[in-house]
């Protein structure tokens, strides 16, 4: 199948069909409504770091100071909080393209949210007794009292107290389903809640006060019916599976969807796919980045989410659960210097080009690609649809996901922390932003990656620029 052939088929059979998706109500929610949380997960990473330096006499230091525990108080605040961003964000989005008052939604997602969740924690008692147990420890994080001295003084007291002081403690949130844990949850709560919202709205399900009474207050009033439906039927639900199954909607969810679909996204086989579909969209001139972030930041998010509370715990690890795809792996290793990890070109152009036309898009792209922006290459050499460039383009991606997953897989360098580093952060610092030094050489190396993969391909592709400047040169020349 001739190059021709090959693009008319994918704009005709195959992106069709994924573009209806991506557009749809739900997804194009999804996608808006995250980047509500976009700022507590960045600002919340700066809290996650300052309670957790990574220099064992300075974080001693600020955790005998106090001070830890106010950071850890800030970071729980906000990047804690992702999965009630969500849904907030995701119903009120969906609302808002449907031309209604979107924050009655919003508020309502976020009353679903709340209600469909046990409202209790589990005693610090149980967690604190026993041989394994944490003990009881002061606010510098010194244990004051061991797990065996805890149950051995437990042990002492009447049954009945006993039973009272390890019974669960109700009639408080318990802030797990609020970050990472509850997102799964967060979004469909969002999405069901917006497309319920505007269905009764759109069938007149509203109460039309008087024009003279003022806006702000009828639009209390015209969500009141839409609002109080969700509401009763959440309710229903909740009470359907607290006495039926004795369990709770997101523990459901977390359980039967979450745990499975993180799984999957965090696979060896869910990065290459990923990396190769980034280029591929963007081979046919797609934005590939954004249709595949829709797509994958619901559970790439949790999965950094997890490695965050894990590296506050001080438990980072892959034998605790920590992930090795998360969202930074996206941002920061897929997507580094832009869609391609195009930096090898940018390299090529500095020291080896001899075409005036890869010289001077090299020119353009050298700045943008510091921060991981390469638009110019991709529309300006261009990379859309060039057989010359196509194999580094799909190759490089694929290869850095694979080879990090590989370091980071055989304990080469650590998984990465959670810290959200914004994804047009410089490559190498944000590498020591999201995984420390190693992960920041390894950033390194894998810019050494792209410029071996790119050379001989931008080589053969400059020749033939310089080829045709040439002809063109001596064309005029010959025509005066």
């Amino acid at each position: 199948m001739e190059k021709g052939a090959i693009g008319n088929f994918v704009n005709q059979k195959v992106l069709p069909p994924i573009m209806k998706f991506v557009n749809t109500k739900a997804v194009t929610a999804l996608k808006d409504g995250m980047v509500y949380s976009l700022p507590f997960i960045i600002i919340g990473s700066v809290f996650l770091i300052l309670s957790n330096v990574p220099i064992p006499a300075v974080a001693d230091a600020i955790k005998a100071s106090g001070w830890s525990a106010v950071f850890t108080q800030a970071y729980t605040a906000t990047f804690g909080l992702i999965a009630v961003w969500a849904a907030v964000g995701i119903g009120y989005v969906y609302v808002r393209n449907e031309g209604y008052e979107p924050l009655p939604a919003g508020l309502t997602s976020l009353s679903v949210f709340l209600l469909l969740q046990f409202l209790q924690i589990g005693n610090p008692l149980i967690g604190a007794m026993g041989k394994a147990g944490t003990g009881i420890t002061n606010s510098a994080g010194a244990v004051t009292m061991s797990g065996s001295q805890v149950a051995a003084n437990i042990d002492k007291l009447p049954q009945t107290l006993q039973n009272f002081l390890s019974a669960p403690v109700s009639g408080v949130i318990n802030i797990t389903w609020l970050g990472g844990q509850g997102m799964i949850a967060a979004i469909i709560i969002g999405i069901l809640v917006g497309w319920a919202y505007t269905s009764m709205m759109k069938a007149g399900w509203k109460i039309t006060l008087p024009e003279q009474v003022p806006a702000n207050v009828a639009n209390q009033f015209t969500a009141m019916i839409p609002a109080g439906v969700i509401l009763a039927g959440s309710m229903l639900i909740y009470a359907g599976l607290k006495f039926t199954l004795n369990t709770d909607m997101l523990q459901l969810i977390y359980k039967l969807l979450q745990t499975p679909l993180q799984g999957l996204s965090d696979s060896l086989g869910g990065a290459l796919i990923i990396a190769f579909m980034v280029a591929f969209f963007w081979f046919f001139g797609v934005h590939g980045g954004l249709i595949m972030g829709a797509i994958t930041s619901g559970l790439l998010i949790p999965n950094t989410a997890d490695n965050a509370a894990l590296y506050h715990a001080g438990n980072l690890s892959l034998a605790n659960g920590a992930h090795i795809v998360t969202n930074e792996f996206y941002n920061n290793f897929i997507n580094l210097t832009g869609s391609g990890i195009t930096i090898g070109l940018v390299v090529f152009t500095l020291i080896a080009a001899k075409s005036v036309q890869f010289k001077s898009i090299g020119k353009i792209e050298l700045v943008p690609a510091i921060f991981n922006i390469n638009e110019p290459f991709l529309f300006g050499l261009p990379l859309v649809m060039n057989p010359f460039l196509a194999i580094p383009f799909f190759l490089t991606p694929v290869i850095v996901a694979l080879s990090t997953y590989a370091v980071i897989y055989f304990g080469i360098v650590p998984p990465l922390n959670g810290v959200a580093a914004p994804w047009t952060t410089p490559a190498i610092i944000s590498g020591f932003f999201i995984g420390g030094w190693k992960m920041a050489v390894w950033q390194a190396i894998t810019l050494l990656i792209s410029t071996g993969i790119y050379f001989p391909f931008a080589k053969k592709y400059d020749q033939v620029l310089y080829d045709q400047e040439q002809a063109k040169t001596a064309e005029k020349t010959a025509e005066a």
